[in-house]
């Protein structure tokens, strides 16, 4: 079958099927659960691929599952991996299916992500002979919980190892149905940190009576915005953003304490530790000069996403001979957003991918996160195409 007649036969095939997916997805974002709570979701999903021939194993990561389908003698094995958790968000849209929890809402797409994966899996298991294996996770907990990391630390590659693993993400701005792909670092790490200052409290009249945190805390902003701008190579990305700065409660009253909370990102690992190592610095030395004990509070989060030269190029060619190079992106820009994906890619090559949500002006431009924002259902059709055709391709 060559690559025209193929496109024609995925296009009505999905044409056919796509509704039920759709439906599938709607349902899903009707009824939002966050990290860990993903039980409907995941019976949902379990329900599904057992129906259509995939051993289930279920509780992988708490809330997480893997659907395996074998077929031939061959060796290879590869995963794809969608997300399932929703976040802590009161939904303002006003569609059929807009959440049914108050203050949970799938503002991140994982309802379509699920969704697109399960159609896939419909027509994998119904149409491609493969030789070898495939495993499909449903990870948990991407929004900032490390779901990824709970399921590897869980067994999920010892139980189900992976050649390769792939996954991708809606990004609204982008043409719907759009795919960008990126080799190497592609998202950034990102960092938690809490600094506590410590002083001694007083009358706003009498300052030189206290030891103001305020102060200190003020100096200790300024200089991070220096740790970018004067400490990392121009050439490297990195992000310092103090979010949150609380002292204090009446203005004749110095603050005995002051915490500021910061995000700390980075596209390359020896950037993520020299900032690291330069915040700590920094605010030891501003601290003291203003009198002031301090404690930093450092919470390692996601760690750089690295997509492999190899997959990453195999993927990018899939995507190319099914949908022309006019709706691909060889070259697409790193994000500095994170992702915890990252973490199954430092265990097993693969790559993570985005799939346009809606290009500006269309509603599926709205960014994700928002309380406005929906889920393109126009892009389950491309995305469970291009996972078809992965599969067909990697276990030939």
């Amino acid at each position: 079958m060559n690559a025209n007649t193929e496109a024609a036969y995925l296009a009505n095939a999905l044409t056919e099927r796509v509704g039920e997916f759709i439906r599938i997805r709607r349902d899903i974002h009707a009824h939002p659960e966050l990290a860990f709570e993903e039980h409907r979701t995941a019976a949902l999903v379990a329900q599904k691929l057992r129906d259509w021939g995939y051993e289930v194993t279920t509780g992988l990561g708490k809330t997480g599952l893997v659907g395996t389908l074998r077929r031939g003698h061959g060796t290879r094995r590869m995963g794809i991996r969608a997300d399932m958790d929703a976040l802590p968000i009161l939904e303002t849209g006003s569609a059929e299916w807009v959440s049914r929890t108050h203050g949970r809402m799938h503002g991140c797409g994982h309802d379509g992500h699920t969704a697109t994966l399960l159609a896939a899996a419909r027509m994998i298991a119904e149409d491609v002979n493969f030789d070898g294996t495939l495993h499909l996770i449903f990870q948990p907990a991407e929004e900032g919980a490390g779901g990824a990391v709970k399921m590897i630390e869980d067994g999920l590659f010892e139980r189900f190892p992976c050649d390769a693993v792939y996954a991708f993400h809606n990004m609204p701005g982008i043409e719907a149905g759009r795919f960008v792909f990126r080799s190497g670092p592609a998202m950034a790490s990102s960092d938690n940190v809490s600094i506590h200052l410590k002083g001694r409290g007083g009358h706003s009249a009498m300052p030189h009576e206290a030891v103001d945190t305020v102060i200190a805390a003020a100096s200790i902003v300024m200089a991070l915005q220096t740790v970018v701008s004067r400490n990392v190579d121009p050439l490297k990305a990195a992000v310092v953003t103090v979010g949150a700065l609380h002292a204090g409660v009446a203005n004749n009253v110095i603050p005995e304490d002051a915490t500021l909370e910061l995000s700390v990102r980075a596209l390359d690992p020896q950037v993520r530790q020299h900032i690291k190592a330069r915040i700590v610095e920094l605010v030891k030395l501003h601290a003291e000069s203003y009198q002031v004990q301090s404690h930093v509070d450092w919470r390692d989060g996601y760690a750089v996403l690295v997509n492999t030269p190899a997959e990453t190029a195999l993927a990018a060619s899939v995507a190319t001979e099914l949908f022309g190079e006019q709706q691909v992106d060889l070259n697409g820009p790193p994000c500095m957003a994170s992702e915890d994906f990252a973490f199954m890619l430092n265990e097993v090559p693969g790559s993570y991918f985005f799939i346009g949500n809606g290009g500006p002006g269309t509603p599926g431009a709205c960014m994700v996160h928002n309380p406005g924002y929906d889920f393109n259902d126009d892009i389950i059709a491309p995305g469970a195409a291009f996972w078809r055709e992965l599969v067909k391709t990697y276990l030939r």
